[in-house]
């Protein structure tokens, strides 16, 4: 099995796109969680540095998936985790 990274890059994107079509069964386990976000610019970032102390990209997979400036000035985005176990 390759190592590259590469490799890994893509056997983790085909495993998270598992995990969100089992998720969008209605009897699947929780297997991601999200949280959405409206918050002032500075307070948005402030808190997706905490969101990313809290959950590291190592252990929980973390990201921001997606974002997006709003017309009221707001910053709207999604973080986005594995759930912790134990």
């Amino acid at each position: 099995m390759p190592r590259t990274p590469a490799a890994i890059a893509r056997r983790l994107g085909q495993h998270l796109q598992r995990a969100d079509e089992a998720q969008a069964a209605p009897d699947a386990p929780i297997l991601v969680h999200r949280e959405t976000f409206r918050l002032p610019r500075a307070q948005a970032g402030a808190t997706a540095r905490a969101f990313l102390e809290r959950y590291p990209e190592s252990a929980y997979r973390t990201r921001i998936e997606s974002w997006r400036l709003l017309d009221n000035g707001l910053v709207e985005f999604t973080m986005r985790r594995l759930p912790q176990v134990g």
